[in-house]
């Protein structure tokens, strides 16, 4: 079966405005505390399901041979869109701290920044270690984003939810410093 080749392309770009839409459930649905737990639901759902797209098209373009130096700019751009609102989100509902958040999106962000800057000379595909850290981040929103607290209870929901934050930390700085390398690497054989 052939799929149109701009396929991958239109998921990766859906997911942006998938963002905003989810990010604005998400406040309106509130903090765990004192929750609309309706909205809630569907800002967890929202997020699932976008972050689900990143392995859709991921898997469509590699399996009908249609990568294209679009999707590798923007897919990895598109994930920071959707899981930087996750992340700022439950920072503003207080689920989060602060430092965490500044801590991630400055990786986040000045690697696209970057990638962004050097997009005219070459594309920056994501690497082995950015997409586990970016896998880590969807499961660790996921848990986070939905209220699974009223299933299982705050203490272990809260409990699992530190655990999983800590293991993207750790992930996201260690990927980032993965970059950094790799592109000193690759600027000192082509110089």
């Amino acid at each position: 079966m052939a799929i149109p080749r701009q396929l991958p392309n239109a998921i990766t770009v859906a997911r942006i405005p998938l963002a905003v839409i989810f990010f604005v459930v998400l406040l309106l649905g509130g903090t765990y505390g004192i929750p609309d737990i309706a909205l809630r639901w569907i800002a967890g759902v929202l997020f699932v399901v976008a972050i689900s797209t990143d392995w859709v098209d991921g898997y469509l373009a590699r399996r009908y041979d249609i990568v294209s130096d679009f999707g590798k700019l923007w897919d990895p751009i598109a994930d920071k869109l959707l899981t930087g609102a996750g992340f700022i989100g439950l920072a503003i509902l207080g689920e989060l701290n602060w430092w965490l958040v500044i801590v991630i999106l400055i990786r986040e962000w000045g690697i696209t920044v970057h990638r962004l800057m050097v997009a005219s000379e070459h594309v920056v595909a994501a690497a082995w270690m950015g997409k586990i850290k970016t896998a880590v981040q969807g499961v660790a929103l996921s848990w986070a984003l939905l209220p699974l607290h009223v299933v299982i209870g705050l203490g272990p929901w809260t409990l699992i939810t530190a655990i999983l934050m800590v293991a993207v930390l750790v992930l996201t700085v260690a990927s980032g410093i993965d970059y950094i390398i790799a592109q000193v690497r690759g600027s000192r054989r082509t110089s």
